[in-house]
């Protein structure tokens, strides 16, 4: 398997999701089971199969992040630097089509998170921006057509 980029943020707040799913969340669903349980039939036990179904989710997620984690490479950002986008760059681009100035960092996938001004090294947008420099322009491919951007500014931070 390939191994997944990362920032060092990325990872431990991945490894705390994981310590809380396997410290906390699992022992408040076995009580819930057990809970459940004591109420009598199982077959017609709604609460039961609720209980066990966020069991299934919540072990799922375990495995997911193990492997993640497990494959982690992580990047220690601070010691990047450049005038061109690569991972872990923050770059502020404008699109030239509505004036509307945006900035997000370039993470892993794992850690992506748009709203929270991360978007992953995989995306349609970071891959167009990734070699160019500040006043480059770029284009991505959209539903609605193509979208023009400029690269206002890159940092690494």
């Amino acid at each position: 398997m390939e191994k997944i980029p990362m920032t060092i943020g990325g990872q431990k707040a991945l490894a705390a999701e994981y310590e809380h799913r396997t410290a906390s969340e699992r022992r408040r669903i076995v009580e819930a089971i057990s809970e459940a349980r004591a109420h009598g039939d199982l077959s017609e036990n709604a609460e039961y199969s609720a209980a066990k179904e966020q069991q299934s989710l919540n072990e799922g997620r375990i495995k997911e992040l193990e492997t993640i984690l497990a494959l982690a490479d992580v990047i220690d950002i601070s010691k990047l630097s450049g005038t061109t986008v690569k991972f872990g760059a923050t770059v502020t681009y404008i699109d030239e089509a509505t004036e509307e100035e945006k900035t997000y960092q370039v993470v892993g996938d794992p850690e992506a998170d748009a709203s929270g001004g991360r978007i992953s090294i995989s995306s349609p947008i970071a891959r167009a921006m990734i070699g160019k420099e500040e006043g480059d322009s770029f284009e991505v491919s959209a539903p609605g057509g193509a979208r023009s951007y400029e690269i206002l500014k890159i940092k690494y931070v």
